[in-house]
């Protein structure tokens, strides 16, 4: 570490100690010079440069180290039903790729938001350049920079909507990010990651998703499970009745159950959302009776947890799904 990087990073924890209304005015002068590019708004903080050379606030609540960023800048970050059309898809075309290659921070901003343009208004122009755009979306997921990360995540939310099931070759390397993304600390780059993946699962059809996310069910990432867990668990209801028993609802009760015992809350919460949607598919397809029979027959929910599942595992699942039922039946 160098004596500058020292220097600034113990300026940085002094400007942390400071009470949040002296930050906040220290933080919140502009700069002289406004470029305008597509709709996002970057502004030079020279003079808040001079007054605290060591951090500066990006929007969003972030703080950032000027040691370490090259530019401190404030970024506009602009909502899908917000983006206006290209005057010239051609030539954006033709820009796209060198535009996500280039080092300059502001260009890949511009040029990512110009991705999303074409996702939404010009979807087909821009489908035969997906192998080779996904790797460098990916490239600026994992960008240091929180401007260039947001972004990119949320134009991994509108390529979602625009291309659905088109993605499935291209998905892993999109998901992996995602679900790493979501599961830092960062608020507002979380919050965008989840609201990516929310758009994953309800665009990307099921068949193909469910495989996609089940390794990351066990992985050693308690919050990236959580999240993996809380995406499964939304897209197993798209595959519909019939869907479910193609799918092998014995290899969803498995999967869920694994979760039940699950450290974090969101993976047990998923997990019992999907028990009760399994419940619900296996009795209508047997034409069970929903209240609870005193001597469960062999097609009983009861006898199917028991014959799939460890003991454990099937006291667990039942101990759920009863409680659900008896609540049910009370309230009727």
């Amino acid at each position: 570490m160098t004596l500058i990087s020292m220097m600034s990073g113990n300026a940085l924890r002094d400007l942390n100690t400071l009470p949040a209304s002296e930050r906040k005015n220290d933080s919140s002068s502009k700069g002289n010079f406004t470029k305008t590019c597509n709709g996002n708004t970057i502004e030079n903080v020279e003079e808040l440069q001079k007054k605290n050379p060591s951090s500066v606030c990006i929007n969003g609540g972030e703080t950032v180290n000027a040691g370490v960023e090259v530019a401190n800048s404030e970024v506009e970050y602009i909502e899908s039903e917000n983006l206006g059309d290209l005057e010239d898809v051609n030539t954006c075309l033709e820009k796209l790729l060198p535009g996500l290659e280039s080092k300059d921070w502001v260009l890949v901003v511009e040029t990512l938001n110009n991705v999303r343009r074409l996702s939404i208004f010009h979807r087909e122009a821009m489908h035969s350049m997906l192998g080779d755009l996904i790797p460098l979306v990916v490239k600026s997921l994992k960008n240091p920079r929180s401007a260039v990360c947001k972004t990119a995540i949320m134009t991994s939310a509108d390529i979602f909507s625009a291309y659905n099931d088109d993605l499935i070759e291209f998905l892993d390397p999109l998901l992996v990010q995602l679900l790493l993304k979501s599961s830092q600390d960062k608020r507002f780059v979380c919050e965008a990651a989840e609201r990516a993946l929310e758009v994953m699962t309800t665009s990307v059809f099921p068949m193909s998703l469910l495989p996609k996310l089940q390794p990351y069910l066990k992985n050693r990432n308690q919050r990236i499970r959580a999240k993996a867990s809380m995406c499964f668990s939304r897209s197993v209801p798209r595959l519909g009745v019939e869907g479910i028993q193609e799918y092998g609802i014995d290899k969803l009760i498995q999967v869920a159950a694994s979760q039940l015992s699950d450290q974090l809350p969101e993976s047990r919460e998923a997990a019992r959302t999907l028990l009760l949607e399994l419940q619900t598919v296996y009795e209508k397809s047997n034409g069970l009776s929903t209240t609870i029979p005193e001597q469960p027959d062999m097609n009983s929910w009861e006898h199917f947890c028991q014959s799939k599942l460890s003991p454990l595992s099937a006291q667990a699942v039942l101990r759920v799904t009863n409680i659900a039922r008896e609540g049910l039946v009370i309230g009727s």
